[in-house]
């Protein structure tokens, strides 16, 4: 759960630079956001920064956010996640 709760740490700390709310994982509407925002990081123009990143930061980023995925959908099988799978 340690890669989970880091990546909602890195985005309430980002939420909090921009004035957004924190997100909690046990909020199942946070939950549903948390997924999105993995669905959209894992999306492949984002996920190597537009071709940007090194095939092997490509591929860390991939497994760290996969990670993220599966520990989200073990901990809530109703939330959708697109790009995984």
């Amino acid at each position: 759960m340690q890669a989970l709760n880091n990546y909602v740490a890195q985005k309430n700390k980002w939420n909090a630079i921009f004035g957004g709310a924190p997100l909690d994982l046990n909020n199942d509407m946070d939950r549903v956001q948390i997924a999105q925002s993995i669905d959209a990081d894992l999306s492949p123009e984002n996920l190597s920064c537009d071709g940007e990143l090194s095939r092997t930061a490509t591929m860390a980023k991939y497994r760290t956010l996969s990670k993220c995925a599966e520990q989200l959908l073990k901990l809530d099988p109703t939330v959708q996640i697109y790009e995984f799978g």
